[in-house]
């Protein structure tokens, strides 16, 4: 049985922890730990994850720089993520499967995702990268470098960028062939790097691409068995934040595109989970699930957090 399992990027990096590389290997261990369960309990699986803290750090540590400094682009940004946290994964994930006596070997693909230029995200930018930045200062970065910001809820401004939807995996072949060889593959870190047609030519372009969307996508592209969405919240729940909470165990996708549909779920949190799910259940009549991370082997079996079925 094939899975898709995808790390959220604060469950990698608890929304207490600074940063630190001690904390960074602390939350991947026991990440791993959660997810060797699984591997002995003989599924195959392959990993995605989220990166929005590190890509963030990223960003603010180029912004901090004098403005004579170059900046990376934000695709480049989205690679040197993916090979830093799928270095983590991977060694963390064969440190503990040895343990377990299972032997299996991690591989990390830095992953390219095919968007379109006319995706209306390009527009429109919506997604907030970065830090913030007080008017003045984003004029400036903005004349300077190019940004464009909005004006963010919580005050000041935000660097937006365009989140298009995901269109193919160019990397799925090379997945397959490694499952093949009993390997895990780590792939499509923080959503993939997105790349666009242009002129016949495969061109990076500056965009974060969902990564639940992402995970779901090459759920279906390589016809696995389920996708398992991993976070830090024991599954998914209608009224979230108010008294009348209500935690959903077993739902049916269309009945969880009703809720979704009307507004039951955050976009910035818990709303790409759910759409990642009911698209993967769509497409394919098998099942999705999302639980916690140190669950993981639960929310597989549908012992732990929201099953979601055709």
């Amino acid at each position: 049985m094939l899975i898709v399992v995808a790390l959220g990027g604060n469950a990698l990096q608890p929304k207490e922890s600074r940063g630190y590389p001690e904390e960074q290997w602390a939350a991947v261990r026991k990440a791993a730990r959660a997810l060797a369960e699984i591997v002995r309990e003989g599924f195959e699986i392959v990993i995605t994850h989220g990166n929005g803290p590190q890509v963030g750090y990223l960003l603010e540590a180029m912004e901090s720089m004098p403005l004579k400094k170059p900046r990376q682009t934000l695709d480049l940004a989205v690679a040197m993520t993916q090979g830093w946290l799928g270095f983590l994964i991977a060694h963390s994930l064969e440190e503990e499967l040895a343990r377990l006596g299972v032997a299996k070997r991690a591989a990390v693909i830095p992953t390219r995702v095919l968007v379109s230029l006319d995706d209306p995200e390009f527009l429109n930018p919506s997604k907030p990268v970065g830090g913030y930045y007080g008017r003045e200062e984003a004029e400036v970065l903005s004349k300077t470098l190019g940004w464009i910001f909005k004006e963010d809820p919580r005050g000041d401004y935000r660097r937006v960028v365009p989140s298009p939807r995901p269109l193919k995996i160019l990397e799925t072949p090379i997945l397959k062939s490694l499952l093949e060889e009993n390997i895990v593959p780590i792939a499509a870190g923080g959503g993939g790097i997105p790349v666009a047609s242009v002129e016949g030519t495969l061109k990076p372009v500056e965009a974060v691409i969902d990564k639940d969307l992402a995970s779901s996508l090459l759920a279906v592209e390589l016809d696995a068995d389920m996708l398992a969405i991993l976070t830090d919240v024991p599954g998914v729940a209608l009224n979230y934040h108010t008294p009348k909470r209500l935690w959903l165990r077993r739902v049916k996708a269309r009945e969880l595109k009703k809720y979704y549909e009307r507004g039951e779920f955050p976009p910035g949190s818990m709303g790409p989970k759910v759409l990642a799910a009911i698209e993967f259940v769509e497409k394919t009549g098998r099942k999705a699930s999302i639980g916690l991370l140190e669950e993981a082997l639960k929310v597989v079996k549908g012992d732990s957090g929201t099953l979601i079925e055709a």
